[in-house]
């Protein structure tokens, strides 16, 4: 569980620098199209850009392009994620099936045997629930609570969930070490609000909950009565001592390094050693994220019987696998976890989920074949310069804040001047050829590749960290900060439109893919990445004075976006969603000033469709940002993501901005009353 900040909602296609590459003579060429900068069609007049900017900017776009059955939102980057899976990534896959005996462990071998064990039904089907029964006995086995713990460190190892997690990262008050980390997790629904929640509308969920578990346990054959709510009332009695997620976002609150030992004394009822045992780990001391939850977890052990603690771990292993056993298994679990939680209507072929199978659980394999056929090299020199730009405004930025004394700029600018970058794709390919793949065991399959990853992960213990590496492949339409090596990687994908053009004016493209490098700069300078310094640790380089002045900031954009309603009966919460917020902000300011300052001794461009340079930038980000959304996965989102939803990205933020307001003429009172200036 990697602490870093990603910049999108989800995960989607990288963008390719340039839509017609020819990069190298190696590289398939692409026939010429050109991408309008924007399309003036996306526009709906009828809406005041200074009441509804989204809706002003991409009003009509939106009525044209209602949310496919098969999705629960449908905007810029769900489209670039179709078109690079079912181009990019789907062409490389049927390259590679027409290689014949690929060799063993090779990147074709690996890709094409996974993608055929997914494409396999008829021995999916025959093979029904075999595979994973060896799992499920061992489980019902156990004589105790302790002969559980012992077996979820063996269940983790498979990548199947427990009631808490260990990991390996950088310490982040050591950052060029790797440490040992434990925290909470086993929630099937992902989050506690949805445990705790008394909407009418989370209440139906848990029912359906409910209905998910008994159903997947009664066509395991599994016969344990009143599954479901079995699990659903351990999960809550789990959720409820689970700090809440805004909560994690407190990088001082959940760092407690203790000795390995204090563990035991945490929780008595959890053996502790069989369980790191099992799990392939030695520790002299453990970071968790919260002593208390683990000193209550213990507590519930304690108190749960053996039978109901054996229904719960035998579910995580049906949850696990669901996806990948015969079909009945695996529409029961589409219809809860996408068409209940999500508002997606119709689940994707067979074909396309196998494609999106491979590119989850084999994404650096497959990355490696992607950049060498779509990646121009150019795009990293052209990137890098764009950061070095957007760098050289924040240190500008910084000078000219009043709010922060003259010591605490020159640490911020020390910060600044440390800080890295990735483009494109990791040096150093990593070898997964010790995998072993075999074209008719779909389970066995994701199990060692679970497995790889797993043995990967723990050999880190106590080593260096290697700051060459990578959290996302290559094809991953996304960006993050990770701030521990105050660094921002961008992936190969995300230098395509609506994120950069080549056909574009500036102004359009300085509010995309400038102000996406800016919001993840802003992201080491946001409230938890303040919190960490040029090296990448946890210390405070604030005076008392300026750590008051940005936190009471803060809270203003906070209270700002707390009264944000989204949807009936839910707001976004401004303590979830506050670092996006602040790194959506200092991005746009960034992006804004970044552009203002290449025109610098230039005749200032004209009007291009009517709107100033000025407004192009401004619709440059809202293009980036147009999306319809199922209510469903709003109200999932406000509950659980760190992002605001795309249009309060747009309609919240903007009128934040002085140079919002005096570019579409927006001049009320309140306009001026809502201006906030971090960075």
């Amino acid at each position: 569980m990697k602490k870093q900040h990603v910049f999108l909602l989800i995960t989607l296609p990288v963008m390719a620098m340039f839509l017609t590459v020819s990069c190298n003579s190696n590289k398939t060429k692409k026939s010429e199209i050109k991408v309008p900068a924007f399309d003036i069609a996306s526009l709906d007049s009828s809406q005041k850009p200074c009441i509804d900017f989204d809706g002003f900017a991409n009003g009509n776009w939106k009525k044209h392009n209602p949310i496919p059955s098969t999705e629960s939102s449908w905007g810029s980057f769900d489209i670039l994620d179709k078109e690079n899976r079912e181009v990019k990534i789907k062409g490389i896959i049927n390259e590679l099936l027409t290689q014949e005996n690929p060799v063993k462990g090779s990147e074709a071998q690996l890709i094409t045997g996974y993608y055929r064990s997914y494409l396999d039904t008829a021995t999916i089907t025959r093979r029904g629930i075999n595979p994973i029964i060896p799992i499920a006995d061992k489980i019902m086995a156990a004589k105790s609570t302790s002969d559980l713990v012992a077996i979820e460190g063996e269940l983790a190892k498979m990548n199947i969930a427990g009631p808490f997690e260990v990991y390996v990262n950088a310490d982040d008050r050591n950052s060029k070490m790797n440490a040992i980390f434990m925290g909470q997790g086993g929630l099937s629904m992902g989050d506690r609000n949805y445990y705790e929640n008394k909407d009418s509308s989370m209440v139906k969920i848990r029912a359906e909950f409910v209905k998910l578990v008994d159903n997947l346990f009664s066509m395991a054959g599994w016969k344990v009565s009143s599954a479901g709510k079995t699990v659903l009332d351990f999960e809550t009695k789990m959720a409820l001592i689970q700090l809440k997620n805004f909560e994690m976002r407190d990088p001082v609150k959940i760092y407690n390094k203790i000795p390995f030992a204090e563990l035991q004394k945490l929780a008595p009822a959890i053996n502790w050693s069989n369980y790191y045992k099992n799990f392939g780990l030695q520790a002299d001391t453990v970071i968790v994220q919260d002593k208390n939850y683990l000193k209550n977890l213990g507590l519930l052990f304690e108190s749960t019987p053996v039978d109901v603690l054996k229904t719960y771990f035998r579910w995580q292993v049906l949850l696990t696998f669901s996806n990948l056993l015969p079909s009945q298994f695996n529409k029961e679990s589409f219809h809860f976890f996408s068409t209940v939680m999500f508002g997606v209507k119709t689940q994707r072929p067979r074909e396309e989920r196998a494609v999106m199978s491979v590119n989850r659980r084999l994404g650096m394999p497959l990355g490696k074949l992607y950049v060498a056929k779509f990646f121009p090299e150019s795009s990293k020199k052209k990137v890098s310069e764009m950061i070095e730009n957007v760098r050289s405004v924040y240190g500008e930025r910084i000078d000219k804040l009043t709010w922060m004394s003259s010591s605490t700029k020159e640490k911020a600018k020390k910060k600044l001047a440390a800080f890295t970058w990735k483009i494109g794709y990791p040096d150093t390919w990593k070898d997964y050829s010790s995998i072993d793949i075999q074209p008719d065991k779909l389970i066995e399959n994701s199990i060692n590749i679970a497995l790889w990853e797993h043995n990967d992960m723990i050999k880190k213990a106590g080593k260096p960290v290697d700051k060459k590496e990578w959290d996302m492949s290559p094809q991953t339409i996304n960006a993050y900060n990770n701030p521990t090596n105050n660094e921002i990687v961008f992936p190969a994908a995300i230098l395509q439109p609506p994120f950069f053009n080549p056909d574009a004016d500036d102004a359009i493209n300085y509010g995309a893919i400038i102000a996406v490098i800016g919001h993840e700069m802003t992201h080491g300078f946001d409230d938890q990445g303040a919190q960490y310094d040029g090296n990448g640790n946890l210390s405070n380089w604030w005076t008392p004075q300026d750590s008051k002045n940005f936190v009471a900031l803060g809270k203003k954009l906070e209270d700002y976006f707390n009264a944000m309603e989204v949807t009936k009966g839910f707001r976004i919460n401004g303590k979830l969603t506050l670092g996006e917020n602040i790194a959506d902000l200092g991005g746009l300011t960034l992006g804004y000033y970044a552009l203002e300052k290449s025109l610098t001794g230039k005749q200032k461009p004209g009007k291009i469709d009517g709107f100033t340079y000025q407004q192009r930038f401004f619709l440059g980000w809202a293009q980036v940002w147009r999306e319809n959304m199922t209510n469903e996965s709003l109200i999932n989102q406000v509950q659980t993501n760190e992002h605001s939803p795309a249009r309060w990205r747009i309609n919240a933020t903007l009128p934040l901005m002085k140079e919002f307001n005096d570019a579409f003429g927006c001049k009320s009172a309140s306009a001026d009353s809502l201006q906030i200036v971090i960075w």
